[in-house]
């Protein structure tokens, strides 16, 4: 059995989800299609690159990963096919893939050419039904890549795929990714870049947030602190993340998805 995982910033009020899976077990009856979400924040592709990168790799080997979080459906911008080490990622151009796919090994790009794939007709608001579903149903079928469009070597990398570092001053320039619905705050702060700051379990940081500036340490989880004190932890998905135990981090530091912050190791 072949998996599409689905992953939009639709919601669940139009029919738009229940029309991209009408399209995928049309042209495949037999795919399993699951749902990633379709709560991403309207338009915000970084919060769908985070969310993507979180949890692909938990699919089967082979699983295609479509993704529709698409500002620029109907421009110029391009769709494309990434195929990995073990899976196959379609969807826009416009870096939403890029993090996950870069995790797992990129192989090879295709730009989505072929109209032979697509709808007969094709909304210019609905590139997901129309374009992305049919190609990645296809793929599910064990259509040719080469098919699909020209190899290509020149893809969006999103801006936010690394903070900066400044290995001299253990300092590291990162950006808030995402806030969950507990308001723990999420960065693009990885392990590896951790590991090469020497920043362990019972590190001393300095947190600069705009004009605030706050002492924590990092944990291991929520509970080896006192309730209501803020702490920074490596979440379940590997990134440096300021917490308050049973409390509201976003709220308590006043930030949203995209604010720069500074840490620094004291």
């Amino acid at each position: 059995m072949k998996v599409i995982s689905l992953l939009t910033d639709f919601g669940l009020k139009g029919y738009y989800v229940g029309a991209v899976k009408g399209v995928l077990t049309k042209i495949c009856p037999d795919v399993k299609v699951i749902d990633i979400t379709h709560n991403i924040s309207k338009w915000d592709i970084r919060e769908a690159a985070y969310v993507l990168s979180c949890c692909y790799r938990y699919f089967p080997s082979g699983t295609i990963h479509l993704v529709i979080v698409d500002p620029g459906v109907g421009t110029e911008r391009r769709g494309i096919v990434i195929k990995t080490k073990r899976y196959f990622f379609v969807g826009p151009d416009n870096g939403v893939l890029v993090p996950a796919a870069l995790e797992d090994g990129i192989e090879s790009i295709y730009s989505i050419e072929n109209k032979e794939l697509f709808l007969e007709d094709v909304s210019p608001t609905f590139h997901g039904r129309d374009i992305f579903a049919p190609v990645a149903a296809r793929l599910a079928r064990g259509i040719n890549l080469e098919s699909i469009g020209p190899r290509i070597m020149n893809i969006i990398f999103p801006s936010f795929y690394e903070p900066k570092i400044d290995m001299k001053n253990r300092e590291v320039i990162c950006e808030v990714i995402f806030i969950d619905e507990f308001g723990n705050v999420a960065t693009n702060v990885k392990i590896d870049t951790l590991k090469r700051l020497n920043i362990k379990y019972g590190t001393k940081l300095e947190i600069k947030i705009q004009d605030k500036t706050l002492e924590v340490k990092l944990l291991p989880s929520f509970g080896y602190i006192d309730e209501g004190k803020p702490l920074a932890l490596v979440n379940s998905c590997g990134r440096l993340e300021l917490a308050i135990n049973r409390g509201n981090a976003a709220e308590f530091l006043g930030i949203k998805p995209s604010d720069k912050i500074i840490i620094k190791v004291i």
